[in-house]
């Protein structure tokens, strides 16, 4: 199983949490099998999310899509996003 994390800060978590699960079907149909999201114990307004793929490729280009970072752009992330990739152990 391929894993996709990031980690950003957003100008304003339910907001932002309203677009990313408004997003949840399209990000099914993109090869997302699970995800999760979590904010930090300081700033609510830092997230770092995980999603879950059958293959890396599958991973790398929902990354790499626009449409993300359409999503992303219009939920209020700021700045550039802390992106890895990791092989569930």
């Amino acid at each position: 199983m391929a894993t996709l994390f990031v980690r950003h800060d957003v100008v304003d978590f339910s907001s932002w949490k309203q677009a990313y699960d408004d997003f949840d079907a399209e990000r099914q149909t993109m090869g997302v099998v699970s995800h999760g999201v979590y904010q930090t114990a300081e700033n609510p307004n830092n997230v770092t999310i995980y999603h879950e793929f059958d293959s890396m490729d599958a991973a790398r280009s929902f990354a790499s899509s626009d449409r993300l970072r359409e999503v992303m752009s219009e939920a209020g992330v700021q700045g550039e996003p802390a992106i890895w990739f990791g092989n569930k152990a």
